[in-house]
């Protein structure tokens, strides 16, 4: 943890403010040189009151995501987000945590953009991340497990992001499998798993993860108007960006470490009470095959199981999902 992180670290923990004394020894620093960096933080929009009584309070934080404030909210975890990463801006988060994992980065780096050029979403689709609107990023993991059981992870992630969503806003959302969060029928936040594998075990994973969060609606392109909304228009008030993000990978780290402990069932549980698309008629495009059936649930691995119209019990683990009336 560096030492701007470890100051907010300090200033969160005591809210009615901690001493300039307190602060260097407890980071081992002169109180000069916390003097400066609390001068830096301020002038990266943090609003910090110093007086004689108090020392120094946090006021405020900026609209902005900032690796150092992440880390000091977020706490203790086991793996995601013990290294945290924001760029201003960049093609793809996923295309950043490819180049890493090619580099032999450790698992559980997360990458942030405040804004992407190519963004992209499942099927080669488009994803709009406009600057400071939402959270665009992906994370690196190098899981254990086989490739067919990949799917866990999307499923964990959609059960995390969903969870997260209720404790910071109190909406619920709905899950679409294989990797959309619906709130009143609308998208709200993609999934897009990314697999690096050999026949019998995986290389790495990259989670990349978009949510729309401060979107007015006439911000969506017209097109996607009745198919997209943001954490903002189904709140009716703008949502704190980093205090979501912290309990996002809070709780996709907690996801994480019930699947590498061999623990998915409780997770797949609560998929399927929070999924839509569980009981439904549905067809299921997989490149030039087409499946049409009922979803009935998911098997051991995270797969979707459709049974078809001539009662055949069809095993998906990708594709393209369409609920039909």
């Amino acid at each position: 943890m560096t030492t701007d992180a470890k100051i907010l670290s300090a200033l969160r923990a005591k809210s009615d403010g901690v001493s300039g004394a307190q602060l260097a020894e407890q980071l081992k620093i002169s109180r000069a040189a916390i003097w400066a960096r609390i001068e830096e933080l301020r002038r990266a929009g943090y609003e910090i009151e110093a007086g004689p009584h108090f020392g120094y309070r946090l006021v405020s934080s900026p609209d902005a995501l900032h690796a150092d404030d992440l880390t000091a909210r977020l706490g203790r975890i086991k793996v995601v987000g013990r290294d945290i990463r924001v760029f201003e801006e960049t093609t793809s988060t996923n295309d950043v945590i490819e180049k890493l994992a090619r580099d032999g980065v450790k698992e559980g780096v997360v990458v942030f953009a405040e804004a992407q050029t190519k963004g992209r979403g499942r099927l080669g689709r488009k994803w709009m991340s406009p600057t400071r609107k939402g959270l665009w990023f992906s994370i690196l993991l190098r899981p254990k497990l086989s490739p067919q059981e990949t799917t866990q992870l999307t499923v964990a992630s959609a059960t995390a992001l969903r969870r997260a969503i209720r404790k910071v806003t109190g909406l619920s959302s709905d899950i679409k499998w294989p990797n959309d969060l619906l709130i009143g029928g609308k998208k709200v936040v993609g999934i897009l798993t990314e697999m690096s594998a050999e026949v019998d075990r995986v290389r790495h994973i990259i989670l990349g993860i978009g949510v729309d969060v401060n979107q007015d609606a006439a911000e969506f392109p017209p097109e996607l108007r009745k198919l997209a909304t943001s954490l903002k228009i189904e709140a009716g008030e703008e949502i704190s960006r980093a205090e979501l993000a912290t309990e996002i990978l809070r709780e996709l780290d907690a996801d994480y470490t019930r699947i590498c402990g061999g623990k998915f069932s409780r997770g797949a549980d609560e998929w399927e009470a929070g999924c839509t698309t569980i009981g439904k008629h549905v067809s299921v495009q997989m490149g030039s095959r087409l499946v049409r059936g009922c979803a009935e649930s998911l098997d051991d691995d995270g797969a979707l199981l459709v049974r078809t119209e001539h009662g055949h019990l069809e095993r998906i683990i990708g594709g393209d999902v369409t609920l039909e009336k």
